[in-house]
C-alpha cells in the first residue's frame, strides 16, 4: 500500500470557509460589543470618581463645620459656667446681706419692746 493524500472536497472547503467567516463575524462583533461594555464601564468609573471626590469634599468641609462648633460650644459652656459662678457669688452676698438685715430687725424689734 502506498501512502494517499486525503484531499477535502470543494464542499467541504466551502463549508469549513463560511464557517470560519461566521464564527470571524461573531467574535468581531463580539468583540466590538465588549469594547462598546468596557468604554462604558470606563465612563462609569470616571463618572464615580468624580462623585467620590464630590462627596469627599463635602465631608471635608462638614468637618471642619463640626469642628468650628464644637469649639463654640466649649466656649459657650465655658461662659455659661462662668455666669454660673458670679450667679451664686450674687445669690450668696445677697443672702448675707439678708441675714444681717433679718438681725438688725430683730434685734431692732427687741429694743422697741423694751
Amino acid at each position: 500500500m502506498s501512502p494517499s493524500i486525503a484531499v477535502p472536497s470543494v464542499q467541504t472547503v466551502r463549508r469549513t470557509t463560511t464557517t470560519n467567516v461566521t464564527q470571524e463575524e461573531m467574535l468581531k462583533r463580539r468583540n466590538e460589543e465588549l469594547e462598546r461594555e468596557l468604554k462604558r464601564s470606563l465612563e462609569r468609573e470616571e463618572e464615580m470618581k468624580r462623585e467620590l471626590a464630590k462627596t469627599w469634599q463635602r465631608l471635608r468641609v462638614a468637618e471642619d463645620a463640626e469642628e468650628r462648633l464644637c469649639s463654640q460650644l466649649g466656649e459657650l459652656e465655658a461662659e455659661a459656667v462662668d455666669q454660673a459662678r458670679e450667679y451664686r457669688a450674687r445669690l450668696v452676698t445677697l443672702m448675707e446681706q439678708l441675714s444681717v438685715a433679718q438681725k438688725v430687725i430683730s434685734s431692732s424689734g427687741s429694743v422697741q419692746g423694751l
